[in-house]
């Protein structure tokens, strides 16, 4: 089953318990996937689904920093409730030791490509084949750390 439509079934189960604020988070997961599928004229595939998810906890991450700053904990309990919701659409992440030695790889396949060793100066390119590899299995952040841990050292 695409992860669309599991979200889609999401949604009914949630409309049929009655859990508005589920149900609420779900809708705005729908909303931006169907946006996308809009303006891009694209149907949605897993990946793209998950990029997606990706989009919406970081910025449920950024509001919380926000509102805690703020001293607004109602609203930064929120918004950490629909992040709890979100991540079940998220495939398991891998841990920072799998994230670094597939980077490493990565890095070192990609030198052995261009015929020398790939320095800070390619972090674009190398970060461009990592990204295709690992999208959606960890966080962006911490994929960016380890691509430039693996191009300094």
């Amino acid at each position: 089953m695409l992860l669309k439509d599991q979200v889609t079934e999401d949604m009914k189960n949630a409309m049929r318990a009655h859990d508005s604020f589920r149900l609420g988070t779900i809708r705005l997961l729908l909303a931006a996937a169907k946006q996308k599928e809009v303006d891009e004229r694209v149907v949605l595939d897993d990946n793209m689904m998950v990029a997606i998810v990706d989009k919406l906890i970081k910025q449920r991450k950024d509001s919380v920093t926000a509102f805690t700053q703020a001293n607004r904990m109602d609203l930064a309990d929120k918004e950490a409730a629909e992040i709890k919701v979100l991540e079940a659409y998220l495939p398991q992440r891998l841990s920072a030791l799998e994230v670094a030695a597939a980077v490493t790889a990565i890095v070192t396949e990609f030198g052995v490509e261009l015929g020398r060793k790939p320095g800070p100066g390619d972090m674009g390119k190398v970060m461009g084949a990592v990204k295709a590899q690992l999208a959606g299995k960890a966080e962006m952040g911490q994929i960016s750390a380890a691509v430039k841990a693996a191009l300094a050292g």
